[in-house]
């Protein structure tokens, strides 16, 4: 999976997409409520660590996303 911050402008908000190994869509949240999105998506149980991943992440960086 790959994980991608994108920068807002404005009155829009920092925005989070995560994507699977052939780059499809498997979630796209805002970065300051990703808890909703990552429970629909399957991935509650890592919230904790992927809201550490985004606080972390430059704007329009990808990383290869490793939940282990």
């Amino acid at each position: 999976m790959y994980i991608i911050k994108i920068k807002g402008k404005v009155k829009i908000p920092d925005y989070v997409q995560i994507r699977d190994d052939k780059f499809t869509l498997l979630a796209y949240f805002r970065a300051d409520r990703p808890e909703n999105a990552l429970l629909k998506c399957g991935l509650g149980e890592s919230e904790e660590k992927i809201k550490k991943i985004i606080a972390e992440l430059p704007y329009g960086k990808i990383l290869k996303l490793e939940l282990a």
